[in-house]
């Protein structure tokens, strides 16, 4: 499992020129999915984006995470997160999960942010959607949970 997480102060997804989820002062995250990834994977996701220590003190040093300042989650599902651009001009996507599973995995990411008391907002699985961010800082953190970066 793959995301980028953005530290923002508003991030909105639009879905046929409607704004469907927005929020103020959280993280924007967008999460790509493996054939392979399980139970483990998705509870080291769950537990970096929850508490992820990105978020500014009173003496500037990050040392906040996103439930120390009651932020929002923006979780965007992007199987181009394992897109492989190592050979030819075009990515290849055979390393990203087939759509049943990724759904289902994504699903569980959003239950397991809630049950750890975040405020989690989503777009739609599989939609053709539009991201728009203010990037705080900006700060912008890659995580994979097989801990290749």
């Amino acid at each position: 499992m793959r995301s980028v997480i953005q530290r923002v102060s508003r991030a909105s997804v639009s879905i046929d020129g409607e704004i469907y989820s927005e929020i103020s002062k959280g993280l924007l995250v967008l999460v790509g999915i493996a054939p392979e990834d399980d139970e483990k994977d998705l509870k080291y996701m769950a537990d970096k984006i929850t508490n992820l220590r990105i978020f500014e003190d009173e003496n500037e040093r990050m040392n906040y995470s996103i439930k120390e300042t009651n932020g929002e989650v923006l979780l965007i599902s992007q199987f181009t997160l394992f897109g492989d651009c190592r050979k030819g001009r075009r990515p290849d996507f055979t390393s990203s999960c087939e759509p049943k599973k990724a759904n289902e995995m994504y699903e569980k990411l959003i239950d397991e942010l809630k049950s750890r008391e975040v405020t989690v907002k989503t777009g739609i699985f599989g939609a053709d959607m539009k991201v728009d961010l203010l990037n705080d800082g900006p700060v912008t953190i890659l995580l994979d949970s097989t801990k290749l970066f």
